[in-house]
């Protein structure tokens, strides 16, 4: 046995270490990356190197495709993490790839892990080095590299995303370690029930890491309970109670699910908008932000197609505040189950808006003199207030002809009702108290 399988053996170490791949050939998921005719397959298998951007959720793999890569380049290998490295430590990175490239003729990968904790000026102490060809660099993130990475250093790595490992491959890998008696499990003769091993491929939420830090646990229940070597579902169960799903309450995964939240309410879909509640809730999020996040959902996308919209929001709101958990957070399904049903318009956002950019465009215009108080004698005199019409003294309420808007503005019409809901009805008036200006009476 070579040291480097003693290494893998060792059993102190974590099993999901252990069982780390140490071929592509043992590598699980991302065959959309790595499978037959894919680019960064082929380019492994050519023994290749070029910089990239590896951007996934945990346990999918990126320090492992990383390792593999520069294993199969022949390439050396130095890993940092962002967390912990700073300037001096990529200085005595590139030291060890020049004396690699001097006395070796060697390509070094220098592979940084949470490449977005680095900040601007770090970052940048990459690139001269990348265009020397002195490193090749790998970033991994659980970030959005449009966002956490440098325009700069994007420009010189192609970035792949990697998929959170389906349930089918979290099984397949649960089975490997359990039947590995090199590198896992094999030796305690352990046997599992299958919808045991589902249960925790599916608790670990595809993360690779997870699943067998899992069943690692789960054997060691099993061996102190003495008895039966079994992986029953009631152990899985013991194992995988607690756990979150993924939700970063910040980040990127955090957007996407208020997004695709907001989206499902905005598209009348009931069912899927109060999964992404629940998705939101389970991970961790604050129910006070998606109150008022519910709350804008009303605003925006209802409006004065259902005025009650909103005031359920409030309602939803402040049930929460009273009540807190569970109670309160069956206020806010209600009320995103009743604004995904209710008609919807964005009448009044879109109005908004435009009025918005006539303010910014035309500046500071006046106040017609008949709009204006005139609470002194020398603004009479100046003619405040003067021909002013006042509507309730009109037939109808309603003074057909005035003018409100700045009389140097073009006329404008920024709120114009859907034909759905209460909007309806809100149209119709509006149309004949615009046909009464017209014909001025």
């Amino acid at each position: 046995m070579s040291a480097r399988d003693l290494f893998d053996a060792d059993p102190l170490r974590p099993l999901a270490d252990r069982m780390r791949p140490r071929t592509i050939a043992e590598f699980v998921g991302q065959q959309h990356l790595l499978g037959a005719g894919k680019p960064l397959g082929a380019s492994i298998a050519a023994g290749k190197l070029h910089s990239l951007i590896l951007w996934g959720p945990p346990g999918t793999g990126k320090t492992t495709l990383a390792r593999l890569i520069a294993q199969g380049a022949n390439a050396q290998f130095i890993a940092l993490s962002a967390v912990m490295a700073g300037v001096k430590d990529i200085r005595a990175a590139v030291e060890a790839a020049r004396v690699a490239r001097r006395q070796d003729a060697r390509a070094t990968l220098l592979f940084l892990d949470e490449v977005h904790r680095f900040n601007k000026a770090q970052q940048d102490t990459f690139l001269p080095y990348l265009e020397d060809g002195t490193l090749t660099f790998i970033g991994a993130t659980t970030e959005n590299p449009s966002f956490e990475v440098v325009s700069a250093l994007l420009s010189r790595a192609r970035v792949y995303v990697l998929r959170a490992l389906t349930v089918e491959d979290l099984s397949e890998l649960l089975r490997r370690a359990l039947s590995d008696s090199e590198r896992g499990l094999g030796r305690e003769q352990l046997q599992a029930d299958e919808p045991a091993l589902e249960l925790l491929a599916r608790a670990a939420d595809g993360d690779a890491r997870r699943a067998l830090n899992m069943l690692e646990l789960a054997a060691g229940l099993i061996e102190a309970a003495g008895g039966q070597r079994q992986l029953t579902v009631a152990v899985a169960q013991e194992v995988a109670s607690g756990g979150h799903r993924r939700f970063d309450k910040g980040g990127d995964q955090f957007y996407d699910q208020i997004s695709a939240l907001h989206k499902a309410v905005r598209g009348s879909d009931p069912d899927a908008a109060l999964y992404w509640l629940c998705r939101m809730l389970d991970g961790g999020c604050d129910p006070i932000y998606l109150a008022r996040r519910i709350a804008r959902m009303a605003i925006e996308d209802i409006g004065l197609a259902d005025p009650r919209a909103f005031a359920l929001t409030l309602d939803a709101w402040q049930a929460y505040e009273r009540l807190g958990t569970p109670e309160g957070e069956l206020a806010l399904a209600t009320a995103v189950v009743y604004l995904a049903c209710a008609p919807k318009s964005n009448a009044v956002y879109v109005a908004m808006g435009e009025a918005l950019e006539d303010v910014e465009k035309f500046g500071t215009l006046e106040v017609p003199l008949q709009l204006r108080n005139a609470p002194t004698r020398l603004m009479k005199n100046l003619g405040y207030g003067r021909d002013y019409r006042y509507a309730h003294d009109e037939p109808e309420g309603f003074a057909a002809g005035e003018r409100y808007l700045p009389e140097t503005l073009p006329d404008r019409r920024y709120y114009r009702p859907v034909a759905r809901g209460l909007e309806i009805k809100i149209g119709e008036a509006l149309a004949r108290l615009r046909s009464r200006n017209e014909s001025k009476g």
